[in-house]
């Protein structure tokens, strides 16, 4: 039923004017926009590489589960895209920081561009049911 989603807005997050929601919620679902590693107060990508741009993205992304009154634990499904695949492993040992046993089901796929000239970049879907009986 349309009346049952919910869009979420993150003030921890960058708000880059664009025509999408940050997150909406549908039922017990949170589905998360892609995330980028840009810096919520200035909107621009944070330097220091792929490391960097994946522990922003993950943080902006934490700030949006935030407000939808999640966390990190309740995502059980992840896509990650990535300007370059031999930024695999790097990525995958940040991504380890923020998500533990048992991990969200995940695709990983490099892709020609990201928005902002982005390395990295991560969309998800998080469930407000603690008992999984989804």
């Amino acid at each position: 039923m349309l009346s049952d989603r919910e869009a979420i807005f993150s003030a921890e997050t960058p708000d880059l004017g664009l025509p999408f929601s940050q997150a909406m919620k549908v039922g017990n679902f949170v589905f998360v926009s892609g995330a980028v590693g840009n810096c919520p107060k200035t909107g621009k990508l944070v330097d220091g590489g792929v490391e960097a741009e994946a522990h922003q993205a993950l943080k902006n992304m934490g700030g949006v589960l935030k407000a939808a009154g999640l966390g990190y634990e309740h995502v059980v499904d992840c896509t990650v895209l990535l300007a370059d695949i031999a930024d695999f492993a790097k990525v995958n040992a940040v991504y380890a920081q923020y998500f533990k046993k048992p991990y969200p089901a995940r695709a990983c796929f490099a892709v020609a561009a990201l928005p902002l000239g982005a390395r990295f970049e991560i969309k998800a879907v998080a469930s407000s049911v603690s008992d999984a009986k989804l």
